[in-house]
């Protein structure tokens, strides 16, 4: 069994990271948040110690440690600006760091977390989920099968809508989230790179705070890509399933079908970190390159070959 720290436990994705941990035959020794109602924690680990002082966290991780129970990992579920000083302290507190996606904002946060990483010998690990998705390996293992010269036509949608809390929160702040692609698109983009190789072209068709639209050429694929957060750009068919999330990856005008499997992937990416095979930063390098070229880049022209919702906006 191993013992873990956990930051950000009040956050969504911090439900999903218990649940793995526990799951995964470990416990969560101490948890922290700025946020006091916990009630989740009674599910998971009522025995946990918990702060919403951030130095008094630091003051028992620092503690324990000295002891012979000592914490092994740290799970990073807080806002994504604070992701680089959380790893940070976990290495530099002698523990692995587990952190949601995407690891860092910015491209020189990579440097400096390496530096950490060899300075201290722990490591960091991040969640590429769709990596473990069954639907998305299977088309992995088909396009490797392929022959090396084809290319693949792709259109990749997805939308999952917000309300107006959104842009009130850290969020809607792209200094603090690395906006919209970084905060919704960058798992997609890595898993498309992983399947179909390194970027080699890059175009932006729409960039807003709300959504964004563009294109890439891969190695293997030619990707149009639109990413909202806008529940009117759901397709009607889905609306009426009164769904207010919409998935879909198009290859070579074939549906590739994952709206579900996605329950236990969290799960599935601690049992791969702790058996010795999670993604670490290297791993994680190429989403954060693409999310920070995407939101620097200038808005070209909507050329005739554009992702087909962009003909829907107003």
């Amino acid at each position: 069994m191993k013992n873990f720290a956990l930051i950000g436990a009040a956050g969504f994705v911090a439900e999903r990271h218990l649940k793995a941990i526990k799951e995964t035959g470990n416990r969560v020794v101490v948890a922290s948040d700025k946020f006091d109602v916990m009630g989740r924690m009674d599910s998971y680990f009522p025995d946990a110690d918990f702060f919403t002082d951030f130095n008094q966290f630091t003051d028992f991780v620092q503690q324990r440690q000295k002891s012979n129970s000592r914490l092994d990992y740290c799970s990073i579920c807080s806002p994504n600006y604070l992701h680089k000083g959380h790893i940070a302290f976990s290495l530099n507190n002698s523990m692995h760091a587990i952190c949601e996606k995407p690891l860092v904002i910015y491209p020189e946060e990579i440097e400096e977390l390496k530096k950490v990483e060899g300075s201290t010998g722990n490591k960091v690990f991040t969640i590429l989920q769709l990596r473990h998705h069954p639907v998305i390996v299977a088309l992995k293992e088909k396009m490797d099968s392929q022959s090396s010269e084809k290319k693949y036509d792709i259109d990749l949608t997805y939308i999952t809508s917000r309300g107006k809390w959104y842009f009130k929160s850290w969020k809607g702040d792209v200094t603090k989230s690395g906006g919209v692609v970084a905060n919704i698109g960058i798992h997609f983009f890595d898993m498309l790179m992983w399947i179909f190789g390194a970027v080699k072209q890059s175009a932006v068709h729409m960039y807003a705070p709300h959504k964004a639209s563009g294109f890439l050429e891969l190695e293997k694929a030619r990707v149009r890509w639109f990413l909202s957060l806008d529940y009117d750009d759901i397709p009607d068919h889905a609306k009426r399933q009164r769904s207010r999330t919409y998935r879909s990856i198009v290859v070579d005008n074939q549906e590739v079908e994952f709206s579900e499997g996605f329950t236990n992937l969290h799960t599935t990416s601690y049992s791969k970190i702790l058996s010795g095979d999670g993604f670490g930063i290297d791993e994680a390098t190429p989403g954060i390159l693409l999310a920070h070229r995407i939101r620097n880049s200038a808005v070209s022209p909507l050329p005739a070959q554009h992702h087909p919702f962009l003909s829907r906006q107003g």
